[in-house]
Formats: C-alpha cells, sequence, structure tokens
C-alpha cells in the first residue's frame, strides 16, 4: 500500500512537471514570437533614433538581434543563479534533480524554436545553414535533458555562454548605426565581449573535462550511458 502511494506521487510529480516543461517552452515561443513582430519594433524607434532609417532588411536583423539578446540576458543570468545556488544539481550534477534547471532550459527551447521560424520565414535576408544545424544540434540536447532528467547541471553550465551574446549583438548594433569603430561605446563593448567571450566560452571548457573526467567510471557516470544507449 505504502509501496503504491509513493508511485502515485512520483507519477504525479513527474506529470505536473512535465506539464509545467510544456508550459514553458510555448509560453517562451509565444513571448519571443511577440518581442520579434511586435516589441522590438516599438521599443527601438524609441531608444534609437537611427532605427527608423534602418532598410527593412537591416530592421529584420535588428529585431531578431533584440529577441536573442533578450534571450540570452534571461537564461544566461538564470543560469549563473542556478550554477552557484541550485544545491540539488551541485550536489549531484548528473542525476540532482532539475527541476528548477528545466524551467531555464525549457526557456531556452522556446526560443530556439522561435528563432528557427524567424530565420526559416526571413531566409533570404538572414538565413543561414549553421544557424538551422545550431539550433537543431540544441533542441536535441535540450529534449535529451528534459525528457531524462539527467545532466542538468552540465546543460545549464553551458547555458551560461549565452552571456557573451548580448555584448556581440551590442557590437553588430552600434554598426548598424554606424558608430566609429573606436568610439568610446564600440571600444567599451568590445572590451566586455572579449572579456565575457573568453571566460564563459573559453576558459570554462577545461574546468569542464576535468570534471567528465573525475565522474568517468562511477556508479552514475554508468548509469548515464546506460541511459543514453536506451535513449
Amino acid at each position: 500500500m505504502e509501496a503504491s502511494t509513493k508511485a502515485a506521487v512520483g507519477t504525479g510529480a513527474m506529470e505536473a512537471s512535465t506539464k509545467a516543461v510544456i508550459c514553458t517552452v510555448c509560453s517562451s515561443f509565444v513571448v519571443f514570437q511577440i518581442l520579434f513582430h511586435f516589441v522590438s519594433y516599438w521599443f527601438s524607434a524609441r531608444v534609437s533614433s537611427g532605427y527608423n532609417s534602418l532598410s527593412i532588411d537591416k530592421k529584420i536583423e535588428w529585431n531578431s538581434r533584440v529577441v536573442s539578446t533578450c534571450h540570452s540576458l534571461l537564461v544566461g543570468i538564470f543560469g549563473l543563479y542556478l550554477f552557484f545556488f541550485d544545491e540539488a544539481t551541485i550536489t549531484d550534477p548528473l542525476w540532482g534533480d532539475p527541476t528548477y534547471v528545466n524551467i531555464n532550459i525549457a526557456t531556452a527551447s522556446g526560443y530556439l524554436i522561435s528563432d528557427l521560424l524567424i530565420i526559416l520565414f526571413n531566409w533570404k535576408v538572414i538565413g543561414d545553414k549553421f544557424f538551422i544545424i545550431h539550433h537543431c544540434a540544441g533542441l536535441t540536447a535540450y529534449y535529451f535533458v528534459l525528457t531524462t532528467g539527467v545532466l542538468a547541471y552540465i546543460a545549464n553550465f553551458r547555458l551560461l555562454a549565452e552571456l557573451s551574446s548580448p555584448f556581440v549583438n551590442q557590437r553588430w548594433f552600434f554598426e548598424a548605426l554606424k558608430y566609429p569603430k573606436f568610439s568610446k561605446a564600440n571600444v567599451i563593448n568590445g572590451i566586455l565581449m572579449t572579456v565575457v567571450f573568453f571566460i564563459v566560452r573559453i576558459i570554462s571548457i577545461p574546468p569542464m573535462y576535468f570534471f567528465l573526467y573525475s565522474v568517468y567510471g562511477t556508479e552514475p557516470y554508468i548509469r548515464t550511458c546506460i541511459l543514453k544507449v536506451n535513449f
């Protein structure tokens, strides 16, 4: 009787978690679509006098990058918080309770689906087969984490790389507005972009490989490998 009750509770919790993930993905998709089609046009015209003088093609890429920046700040900052304070995944990086990390991954998944549609519908302007490959690969990895509940810590760690994207996008904004290459704003952004990019995308790689080496052959690692084979 007690075992049946525990099983029912576990199943109920899993169903609730699945619903939360699906709702987050759908909500994320809708929000980012609204940002691209409506909010960015309105907001950009008010914060940048040069936006209205841009060509239609430039505005499409501008709006796409505004959405990219919003996504990067959202999942990057939340991911940074989880990296330092989510005790479940810190204690057990391979099999720790992924509830909060799943929210971040689901948000990123919604964005990738949204951006895929934006790219496909505006292919002549911002079409890029490598972005398609990148987004599909990311969605495949996120799907594995969301459906199996493993490797959440590692997935969240990789999302921290998004923290460099706002600076990359800002460089493009300055270029589109024809800011001088050595203007103060451009130089400051360039320095920040270099530092942040180096920290989240380059210097972070060795510690991750060291961690993977440290868990190689352990029981949690073996369970993960078996799960991947059966996936």
